[in-house]
Formats: structure tokens, C-alpha cells, sequence
């Protein structure tokens, strides 16, 4: 650069601008410069390095370059080291993954990658991992793996392809087929050097977390690394950071151990055992240095949560928790924060809380940290530790805190206080006491779903219904507002007040006025409520019929629908002759079924898994004790049919593994890790070989929808269970080609008999299933069976399933509908949506709803929603910013050919309406979608 004077002049005319309309005029002269001379040609590599170096500096002080790429493109293919590193530096900055001229530089980037010049291999390493695009990862990721596993690579090349493989799987891991490289990489964990063992384990430690068996190799060599370092001290100088021996690596190491359950091998655990306690009594001397301590921590909170995980009641969790309870009354705020998150995942695996609540005190200070992450995990440790022994306490404490807490964590304490006083209510007062105070308190910030599971208990105890329309009566008459409480507050006065309307202060008009005195104030919706209420007052307490009759005539003529319609029908019912109608419409509500706490599925909703997967959850033991389990039978389960997995070239879903459970929200009994691909290159199915006769006049199983509809958004999840089988899917579709595996699990101590399947097929979408080899079932086994389906035409019915085991027949239907055939567009801009969409016109290739959502409209589930059907969202195309376009393309097979899809959402907020629009230039089409899509939209799932 710096023989290049023109640049040189050129920066330091920049610099000497002190005001930017001069920059702009002598920006604008040099783009006119270089424009010209790009057009004028016969540049030699030299001014064409030149040149384009002017252009990076001035897109660096961001100004607009929409010039001079292709020049950028040319100098990669130069033989001059400056000149290609010129051309790269451009490209990298220039263009993005969308790119359209990314396809000219791949063939360049792949000629580079297979030069024996070292420096040529990091320069186009260095291009992929930056702009990673699809169409890179499909054309280079081989390449690539090549360069890592060779043996005549340099140390420098290998680190640099190993990041350079794990940024193209983390972006597109459907195009990498890493579970084919798994030995070649995990046996590049034992490279001597250790730059490249840390980039390999790193690029292991995101594989393992997806592919645990296919990688379950790196367990052994993760510790056999961690002797050499800690043990037998194989290690140079170079790596030794503040005296802590490539800590980075021992950090990955013990990470990566924990994604696998405790090994059976006693000699493997013992090796571990005395890892663990190394670390551990190394970090008795006290750093002289920050930058020692930070080194040595790093090392040692891992070491902890490994040693929490293998066994949370051994010898060393104990000398851990002792030294956890200093770092939290560390001055170093990072120190307090780690011993915080370390202590409280010591609470959500041991059996014992009793050393943790030694240092309650010191846990309960920390809500008040200066550090609102630190302020963070003490709510989460203090979630964790509670018990019947100390819940009173710590809610106590919560909700004092909650008055001054930041709103930022505000809802998250709101659920954490409600789940404890529900989970260790001592007696049915204190529980209503705590949660009328938590609704009083927090306001605002408290979630529909608290005041749901309120009234679902006190619902549910006879006991416990007169306290609290006692109770919510007295924060009723207070002159303070809050919409949550009067919500509550019309709910159980409008069940139970006939309850306490002997008592003093509690007469009906009492109750009635407390209400009203709020009722203008609230929403439409609490309004709506309310009016439900004042109609159960009337059928309760007919002496105060006087009084709000008024009221619901008077909202007979409110523009609002929702509140016209209630107050006509209630009106009209109470000023019948008799009192037959309203005495039935208003019987009191039945006790609600037993169902899992929506309080903890928002929770878990919350506590979403990032790019390194937490293998422990907030909230005690019992939390965590399926997740273990899981884990450990997802890893038994799938080694034993790993062959399997990798003949089919398919992988198990994770979602066939658990049962629901209280701790697990109903979603997340389907997988939410990343879908597999399948590789229709490689679809070899055998057709069935016998043919099965089986009666179809069976009716469909009772409580089939839960799984197909929730398969229809998703490509893998539990299809259906009962008692006796458990039959899960994973399945990909490419084009109007798809394959789907389905597995059948034993959840019975008995063998299952006479097992036998049949798919249906039409002309419209053609399906077939594979051959079994076996039609029995032992406790616990799994078999797997794969079929084959083939678009041909639009399709509104999906095929059927027929199972036959033990004599019994299930009929279920398959997940397949049109929409799993359809592709995103998301790269339509308005001019050209606009166009296409008068194009196609109105009816009949038009179609068009509008109704009413069930549930309020949440614009982020909309959008999911929409996605989750193969629509591609185009950003900045409608002037409503709450409006939805979005646009597709259905392969319909050789009858119906492609179809482009055209939608447009417009949400209702106000009166919690949609309307729908679908435009396709084939007749029918547009119907078919609208229909899969108004139900889900409808019911906001």
C-alpha cells in the first residue's frame, strides 16, 4: 500500500476535510475518476489494485460504492499475492451471501482452494467464512473438509478451515453432511498442534450437540487431551496464558463432556475424578493478576458444572460449593456473576440444598448488585433454592424487591414469585395472599397467564373460594387501579360472591359498586368481562337487578361489536318472563381438568436454547431430572439404531425421546433443534413388497389432530401416542418430491405382535412405503419405516395411515398437505410484487376471508405462522408496517406444474380480526391455501 502514492494522496485529501460537504465533492470527483477509467479499460493489476483500494477506503467511511465489483472479481484471479489479496479484501466487504455475483467468484475461490500456495488457501478460507452463503457451502463445504483432514495442510490452514466449516454449518446446516465427516474430524482432535486441536474442538463441541452419537468419539479424546495438558503437561510455552496452560481448550474440553450422560467405564470416570480435582486445587492460590484470575475461573466454573453434572453429590461438588460461596461475595463483578450461575446450577441437581442456603443471606444481596446480569442470576439461584423451608422467605423477598426491580426483569420475577407460591403454599391464605399482592404489586408487567392459573385454582378449591372473594373484594375498594386485579376480581366475584355477600362491607351493591367504580377505566376486552359478570350479579342477586340493567342497556349501543353483542344477549335474557335462561346460562363454571402450569411453559418459553445448548434448566431438581433422563436415552436409543440412521442417511428425531411432562411446555414435546436433510440424490426406496389388506372403514383415532397439526408447521415431532405405541416422523421435501421416516416405539413391558402398515395413495399425490423386515416389537424397541411421497396434482386431503399391532388397528392421517411442497420467496421487491399481483386479478384466481382471531393477535406468532407454512415474508412492500405480503412458489407436480402464491394478511389490532387475500394464476389454488391457512391464524397455532 504504501508504494501506491495515489492512494496515499488521496487519503490524506480526505483527512484534510474538515467539514463534509467537502469530503462529498472530492468523494464525487474520485468516483468520477475511477468510473472513467474503469470504463476506459486496459488497467494493468497494479491501477486496478489501485483503484479499488480508493473504493474500500471510501465504503469504510460509508459512502455507497455500486461500482467496481467486477474489477474487485478480476484481481482474485491475478498470480500477484497483493493484487489477489486486494481482490479478496473487496469481495469480503462488498458483497453479501444474497449476492448475485457470488457465482462469479466461486469457481475462482475453488481454484484457490486447491493450490498448493498455503497463503492462497487462507485467502479464499478467509471469503467463505465471511460471506457464507448457500450457494458457497453447496459448491465449497468439500473442499474445505478436504483442506482440514489432508495431511500435507499446514497447522495455520487446518485452524482456518476447521472455523471457517463450523460458520458455513451454522449457517446452512442442511447443505453440510457432517455426520458422513464425523471419525476424519473427531480423530483431528489428537493433532499435536494445539491451535488446530482448539479450532477442531470447537467446530466438535457445535456438532456433538446435534449429532451426539455420530461424534460420541470425541468423549474419550476430549479427556485423554485434558491429561496431556494437566497431567503429562504437553504443552510449549506459546500456549501458556498467565500461567493456565491453553486454558481456551480446557474450557472446550470440559464443555464438550457434558453434553454426553456420565460414562459407564469406572476407569474413564476416575480419570475424570482426578481432572476435576487438579483444577480444583490449583485454584486455591489467589491470582496476582486479573488476567490470571479470569484464566484460572474460566477454567474452574467449567471444571464445576462438569463435576455437577457427572455426580452432584460427590466429594467435589461439596469442595465446590464451599468455593462458590466466596466468588459470590466476590468485588470483581464477572466473579459474582459466574459464581451465581455455577451455584444455581448446583441447585438444580442436588439433593440437598443445604450447603447453598448456608450463604442465603449473601444470595439475596445480590438482587440488589449494582449489575443488573448479576441481579439476574441471584433471581435465578434464589428460583432454584427455594424449598418448603425457605419459600416463605425468599417470596417475601421477591416481592419486596419487585417495587424497586428494573421493568426489564419485572415479568420474569412475576412468574418466578406466582410458580413458588403455588408450589409451596404452605396453606390455601397465604397462596391468595401472595398472588393478590404480586397482581397489586406488579401491574402492568403481570402476564394473562397468571390470572388464568389463579382463577384454574381457586377454581378447582371449594375451600379456597371464599377467602379469596374476600380478599380480592378488599383490593377492589381500594382507590389504587389496576386492570389485572379487576380482571380477577370479576371473575371471582362473579362465581363466588354469593359467598360472602352476608358478611359486612360485602353486600351485592358493595360488590357491584367496587366493580364498576373501575369499569371505565379498562379496556375493551376487561370490559367485556365485566359485563359477563354483571350478568351473573343479576342471576345471583336479583335485589340489585335495578342497577345493571342500565348499565347493559346503555352498552347497546357502544360501536364496538364484542360489547354490543354481550350486552343485547344479556340484557335480553334478563328481562325475560322467567329466569330459566339465565339461571343455565350462568350455572357456575366446572372444576377445570388437571393440566400442566401455563405458568411454566411461559417460563421455559423464556429460557430458549442459544448456539451452545445449556444442558440444565432453572428451577430445581425436579426440572431437571427429565432433561437427564432424555438425555440419556436419546443417546442409548439412537447408538442402537445408528447403523440404521446412517443407511437411510436420516437422523432420529429427538422429539420421539420424551413424554410430556410438567417441566416441558406442549411445544416443546416436538423437536426444536434443526431439521435433518434428507438427500434425494440418494432415494432408494423399496416399495413394499407385500401387499397389506386391512379394513378402511376404521374412524380416525380419537385425539390424532395434536400431532398432525402440529407436523404440518414442523418437519419432525411426535405423530401420535397412546398407552401402548409412540409414532413419531422426520421428514424433508424437496420440490414435489418429499420422504418422510416413520418410527413406531414400545412404551409397553410387553411385546407388540402383528405389526403391519398401510399408506393410501390418489392420483393427486402419490405415496408409498418401504418393506419391513420385522412384525414384532420388544419392550422399548423402536422400528423405523420409510416412505416416499410424490406430488402430482393440487391436493386438499391428506393420505392415510393404517397401523395394525396386537389384533387393533389405529388410523391416523399423514402430515402431508400442498403447502409442504412450497418454497419461500423472500426476494421480491414492491415494484415487481405489485406487478405480479394485478397481474393475476381478482376471482377466480383470487380468494379472500375475513374473520375473527380466537385469540388475541400477537403479530410475532402471525409471522411464525405464516413462515411456518412456506410463505416468504417481503419486508418493506405494504405502507401498513402490521400488514403481512408474502410470496411462494408450489410445485404441484407434472399435472400442476409451479404455481406462484401471492398473500397478503391484514390484521385487525382493534377489533382482533384478519383478512386474508391469496393470488394465484391457477384457478383453485388460491382456495386450497387460504383454507390450510385461516384455521391456524384463526387459533393463533
Amino acid at each position: 500500500m504504501s508504494s501506491m502514492r495515489g492512494l496515499t494522496v488521496f487519503i490524506a485529501d480526505i483527512r484534510k476535510c474538515r467539514v463534509r460537504e467537502l469530503e462529498e465533492k472530492r468523494i464525487n470527483k474520485e468516483m468520477a475518476n475511477i468510473r472513467s477509467k474503469f470504463k476506459e479499460g486496459n488497467l494493468n493489476g497494479y491501477q486496478k489494485k489501485k483503484y479499488v483500494c480508493k473504493l474500500l477506503y471510501m465504503y469504510i467511511l460509508g459512502w455507497e460504492i455500486d461500482f467496481g465489483h467486477l474489477e474487485a472479481v478480476n484481481l482474485i484471479s491475478s498470480q500477484k499475492y497483493s493484487e489477489k489479496q486486494i481482490g479478496y479484501l473487496a469481495v469480503t466487504l462488498l458483497f453479501h451471501e444474497n449476492s448475485d455475483l457470488v457465482r462469479l467468484v466461486v469457481n475462482s475461490i475453488k481454484k484457490d482452494l486447491e493450490d498448493m500456495n498455503e497463503i492462497n488457501n487462507c485467502l479464499a478460507l478467509h471469503a467463505i467464512a465471511n460471506i457464507g452463503g448457500r450457494e458457497m457451502a453447496e459448491s465449497l463445504a468439500t473442499d474445505v473438509h478436504r483442506l482440514l483432514i489432508s495431511p500435507t495442510s499446514k497447522s495455520f490452514v487446518k485452524k482456518k478451515a476447521a472455523l471457517t466449516l463450523l460458520r458455513l454449518y451454522r449457517k446452512h446446516p442442511d447443505v453440510i453432511p457432517v455426520t458422513d465427516w464425523a471419525d476424519r474430524i473427531v480423530h483431528l482432535m489428537d493433532e499435536h498442534d494445539l491451535g488446530v486441536a482448539l479450532s477442531v474442538t470447537t467446530l466438535v463441541l457445535t456438532l456433538a450437540q446435534n449429532f451426539p452419537v455420530e461424534y460420541s468419539g470425541c468423549y474419550e479424546k476430549a479427556v485423554n487431551r485434558l491429561k496431556r495438558i494437566l497431567i503429562d503437561r504437553d504443552y510449549s510455552v506459546d500456549y501458556v496464558y498467565y500461567k493456565v496452560p491453553i486454558p481456551w481448550l480446557q474450557v472446550k474440553c470440559l464443555r464438550l463432556l457434558q453434553y454426553y450422560p456420565p460414562p459407564d467405564d469406572a476407569k474413564l470416570r476416575s480419570d475424570i475424578s482426578e481432572l476435576l480435582q487438579i483444577i480444583i486445587t490449583d485454584s486455591q492460590d489467589t491470582p496476582k493478576n486479573v488476567q490470571h484470575s479470569n484464566a484460572q475461573n474460566a477454567v474452574l466454573f467449567e471444571a464445576i458444572n462438569l463435576a455437577i453434572h457427572l455426580d452432584s453429590n460427590s466429594s467435589i461438588c461439596a469442595q465446590a460449593a464451599s468455593l462458590l460461596g466466596r466468588f459470590i461475595s466476590s468485588k470483581e463483578t464477572n466473579v459474582r456473576y459466574l459464581g451465581l450461575e455455577t451455584m444455581s446450577h448446583l441447585a438444580a441437581c442436588v439433593d440437598s440444598l443445604e450447603p447453598i442456603k448456608r450463604h442465603q443471606e449473601t444470595i439475596l444481596m445480590s438482587l440488589r448488585d449494582k449489575d443488573i446480569s448479576v441481579r439476574r442470576r441471584g433471581l435465578d439461584l434464589l428460583y432454584s433454592m427455594c424449598d418448603t423451608s425457605n419459600a416463605k422467605v425468599v417470596v417475601s423477598e421477591l416481592l419486596r424487591y419487585l417495587q424497586v426491580a428494573d421493568y426489564a426483569m419485572r415479568e420474569e420475577m412475576v412468574l418466578k414469585i406466582a410458580i413458588l407460591a403455588e408450589k409451596f403454599a404452605s396453606s390455601y391464605s397465604w397462596y391468595v395472599d401472595i398472588i393478590l399482592q404480586l397482581i397489586s404489586t406488579a401491574g402492568e408487567q403481570v402476564g394473562e397467564e397468571v390470572w388464568f392459573r389463579v382463577v384454574q385454582i381457586v377454581t378447582n378449591n371449594e375451600e379456597l373460594q371464599e377467602y379469596a372473594a374476600k380478599t380480592v373484594l378488599n383490593y377492589l375498594g381500594s382507590p389504587q387501579y389496576n386492570e389485572t386485579m379487576v380482571k380477577v376480581g370479576g371473575y371471582i366475584l362473579g362465581e363466588y360472591g354469593h359467598l360472602i355477600a352476608n358478611l359486612n362491607g360485602c353486600s351485592p351493591i358493595e360488590q357491584f359498586t367496587a366493580i364498576h367504580n373501575k369499569f371505565n377505566l379498562c379496556s375493551l376486552q376487561t370490559r367485556a368481562l365485566l359485563l359477563t359478570t354483571y350478568a351473573k350479579f343479576v342471576n345471583l342477586f336479583p335485589e340489585i337487578k335495578g342497577q345493571i340493567l342500565p348499565v347493559l342497556n346503555q352498552y347497546r349501543y357502544v360501536l364496538d361489536a364484542e360489547l354490543q353483542q354481550r350486552a343485547c344477549e344479556y340484557f335480553s335474557i334478563s328481562t325475560m318472563p322467567t329466569d330459566d335462561l339465565l339461571q343455565t346460562v350462568c350455572e357456575e363454571m366446572p372444576p377445570y381438568p388437571q393440566r400442566e402450569s401455563t405458568l411454566l411453559l411461559k417460563l421455559n418459553q423464556k429460557h430458549g436454547d442459544t448456539e451452545d445448548k445449556r444442558v440444565w434448566v432453572i428451577g430445581g431438581k425436579e426440572a431437571n431430572a427429565e432433561r437427564q433422563d432424555t438425555l440419556k436415552r436419546m443417546v442409548s436409543v439412537r447408538s442402537t439404531s445408528v447403523d440404521n440412521l446412517h443407511s437411510t442417511n436420516m437422523t432420529h428425531p429427538a422429539s420421539s425421546v420424551p413424554i410430556r411432562s410438567a417441566t416441558m411446555p406442549v411445544t416443546n414435546t416436538y423437536s426444536n433443534s434443526e431439521p435433518d436433510l434428507l438427500m434425494f440424490n440418494d432415494l432408494s426406496l423399496e416399495p413394499q413388497s407385500t401387499i397389506t389388506h386391512m379394513p378402511t372403514n376404521v374412524t380416525l383415532a380419537v385425539g390424532y389432530e395434536l400431532g398432525y397439526n402440529m407436523l404440518l408447521k414442523h418437519r419432525e415431532g411426535v405423530l401420535y401416542e397412546n398407552a401402548q405405541v409412540q409414532i413419531s416422523a422426520n421428514s424433508e421435501y424437496h420440490g414435489s418430491h418429499g420422504r418422510m421416516a416413520l418410527y413406531l416405539t414400545n412404551k409397553t413391558s410387553n411385546p407388540i405382535t402383528g405389526i403391519n402398515m398401510m399408506v393410501t395413495s390418489t392420483e393427486q399425490v402419490k405415496v408409498e412405503l418401504a418393506a419391513s423386515e420385522t412384525d414384532m416389537l420388544s419392550p422399548g424397541a423402536q422400528i423405523q419405516r420409510l416412505v416416499t411421497v410424490v406430488c402430482e396434482d393440487l391436493f386438499a386431503e391428506s393420505p392415510d395411515l393404517y397401523i395394525r399391532y396386537n389384533a387393533e388397528i389405529l388410523h391416523l392421517k399423514l402430515p402431508i398437505i400442498i403447502t409442504k411442497f412450497q418454497e419461500p420467496i423472500t426476494t421480491m421487491d414492491e415494484a415487481n410484487f405489485f406487478r405480479r399481483w394485478n397481474q393475476i386479478g381478482g376471482p377466480p384466481r383470487e380468494s379472500q376471508v375475513i374473520f375473527k382471531s380466537e385469540v388475541p393477535i400477537q403479530l410475532p406468532i402471525t409471522a411464525s405462522i405464516l413462515q411456518a407454512f412456506g410463505i416468504g415474508l417481503l419486508s418493506n412492500v405494504d405502507p401498513n408496517p402490521n400488514n403481512y405480503v408474502g410470496a411462494s412458489i408450489v410445485d404441484a407436480g407434472k399435472q400442476g406444474g409451479k404455481i406462484g402464491i401471492l398473500l397478503r394478511l391484514e390484521p385487525n389490532l382493534e377489533q382482533n380480526m384478519y383478512r386474508l387475500t391469496i393470488r394465484t394464476p391457477t384457478e383453485g389454488a388460491s382456495n386450497l391455501l387460504r383454507e390450510i391457512l385461516e384455521r391456524p391464524l384463526t387459533f393463533g397455532s
